[in-house]
């Protein structure tokens, strides 16, 4: 690169950090930061710490607190239980259908939580599938979806991916001689993989465990649809909906929750802190898989079929409800109909067209900061670039219903110029909440796609004679291609199903995407049909987009191996 951009910051690059680090200040630092103020003021301007002594006084908002954190605790206690076996023995041991088995437990994660939680009812619930056969044949019901144990059903189900994600990629890369060194000593079965297997994998577990935490203690959409308010994400949006704007409880809520997400983030960092992980090699001698003995591969067998039959159970419960005319009171519907469907197309086509605009302008958005910010992160030498960085990344541990309360309470009376329209009624501020939210995501595509590009093959062309931006649009942009197209993929198909903000954010039908849609319709049984078959539309759309993101990841990576290969060569 130019030594000259040493001595003086180079105006181009300055700027674009000027641009990018305003529309993070504006559109995610000052909100959040309102709704920190807003609790902490009283209708005068001064300090107080009144309202959080008020919050802990009404015992609904302390049933409200200790209920959120008992779900979420829970929750990730039942998504351990899943994950760990499955990682366990699809890693550990050599029998067949271990990729598939390992694909199919990702599958929860297509489909938010609030889609399937109606269909889970209708499976699980008190006159669900399971309990009515359960009645019929051994004279009992279990009490699954009753009140917080439906959410914590839900929710586990649907969350438990990320701890066999994380736990995966931690078992495959302990140091096979570790496992071998202490079987040789005579550890043997669950105390093996009690004394060293799993304390190895311990940071796999533990980052996947925190964001099950954070991700239930956050959610909205699967209390709101089973009809459990008595936690702290629903009161929230309750007070703010109902009380108002002013109400200073909304924001003390929103103020604990944010402090939570941050804690339980800081704690699983803070457990792992100080001890020693490493193995000696990784890769090359990873744990050796053993074969099962017969009576070991019925039980491990038995565990994975029951526990993909869990995973699966929302996505067939969505697909039946969508396609049933009557189900009530039977373990399958009467009869089969697809009225449902073509009820949306005639119905819901407003709510189809609003989601493609709002998430393909804010995932366009997204990719734009996103290169931005890892040409700014991995190309400059600006001061204080990592900042950018940690301030996109930021928007993760901040719940959706508080970016949303903070938008309506920094932007209330503002509106869009030559309008005459607010802009917290309109939807340009939906599609803003959702680049904002969804900025994590591309911007983590975009860094690992400038990551693999050689440097050389950018100086090359500027000692040809190239400008900075030429260098820029016709080198950089192009071999980023794929990872800029998985980011855009995967910010549209994460917006789509997004809940928390659009509920507050949407101020008319007219405005409603597909995820504000299938709340609606599920809200009814008259509408649970019409809002199936929305929701299999929009886990189609997601899971066709997740394919295509990872497909798009793999071609650009292969295209830039050789690319990267002259460039070492040179």
């Amino acid at each position: 690169m130019n030594s000259s951009g040493h001595s003086r910051l180079p105006v181009g690059p300055l700027l674009t950090a000027l641009l990018v680090f305003g529309f993070l200040l504006l559109f995610l630092a000052v909100p959040v930061g309102t709704v920190f103020y807003s609790a902490f003021v009283n209708a005068d301007g001064s300090f107080t710490m009144g309202h959080f002594g008020a919050f802990f006084n009404q015992p609904l908002m302390k049933e409200a607190f200790f209920n959120s954190l008992y779900v979420a605790g829970w929750s990730a206690l039942l998504a351990s239980l899943i994950a760990v076996p499955l990682a366990y023995f699809t890693v550990r041991f050599d029998f067949r259908g271990a990729l598939l088995i390992q694909t199919l437990g990702v599958l929860p994660l297509i489909m938010p939580p609030f889609v399937g939680a109606v269909a889970m009812q209708l499976i699980f619930g008190r006159s669900g599938s399971v309990n009515l056969l359960l009645n019929d044949w051994f004279g009992f019901t279990i009490p699954f979806m009753e009140g917080l144990n439906g959410v914590i059903f839900v929710e586990a189900l649907h969350y438990f991916p990320f701890i066999l994600m994380n736990l995966v990629v931690a078992l495959r890369n302990i140091d096979g001689a570790m496992e071998e060194a202490a079987f040789n000593l005579g550890s043997r079965g669950f105390r093996l993989f009690r004394r060293v297997i799993f304390p190895l994998a311990l940071p796999g577990y533990v980052a996947g465990a925190s964001l099950v935490f954070v991700k239930v203690f956050d959610d909205l959409g699967t209390p709101l649809v089973l009809g459990t308010t008595n936690m702290l994400a629903p009161q929230a949006y309750l007070r703010i909906t109902q009380v108002g704007l002013e109400d200073p409880l909304g924001y003390v809520i929103s103020v604990i929750m944010v402090g939570f997400s941050i804690l339980a983030l800081w704690l699983s960092a803070r457990v792992l802190k100080g001890r020693d992980y490493s193995t000696l090699q990784k890769g090359g001698s990873s744990i050796q898989k053993r074969k099962l003995r017969p009576m070991e591969s019925v039980l491990a067998y038995g565990w994975i079929i029951l526990v993909l039959l869990l995973v699966l159970s929302p996505h067939m419960g969505v697909l039946l409800l969508s396609l049933a005319s009557v189900w009530s009171f039977a373990p399958l519907p009467d009869g089969y109909t697809l009225a449902h469907y073509s009820a949306v197309f005639s119905e819901s086509q407003g709510m189809i067209a609003n989601t493609l605009l709002y998430c393909g302008l804010a995932a366009g958005v997204d990719v734009i900061l996103g290169t931005a910010i890892a040409y700014l992160m991995l190309r400059t030498r600006l001061p204080a670039r990592q900042w950018l960085d940690f301030l996109a990344s930021a928007a993760l541990a901040i719940p959706g219903i508080v970016l949303a309360i903070g938008f309506l309470r920094t932007f209330r009376g503002i509106e869009l110029p030559g309008t005459g329209t607010l802009l917290t009624s309109s939807w340009i501020i939906i599609m803003i909440a959702y680049s904002v939210r969804r900025l994590p995501y591309a911007l983590r595509s975009c860094v690992a796609s400038l990551q693999q590009i050689n440097i050389s093959l950018e100086e090359a062309a500027q000692s040809l004679g190239a400008t900075r931006m030429s260098t820029i649009r016709r080198v950089v942009v192009p071999l980023m291609a794929g990872g800029m197209l998985a980011g855009f993929v995967t910010s549209f198909v994460t917006a789509a199903v997004e809940l928390s903000a659009t509920i507050m954010l949407v101020t008319k039908d007219s405005q409603a995407p597909m995820s504000y849609g299938i709340y609606l319709y599920m809200q009814s049984a008259a509408g649970r049909g019409p809002g199936a078959a929305l929701g299999v539309l929009a886990v189609a759309a997601v899971a066709i987009g997740t394919y295509v993101s990872h497909l798009l990841v793999e071609r650009a990576q292969a295209r830039q191996r050789p690319a990267r290969t002259e460039g070492e060569s040179a």
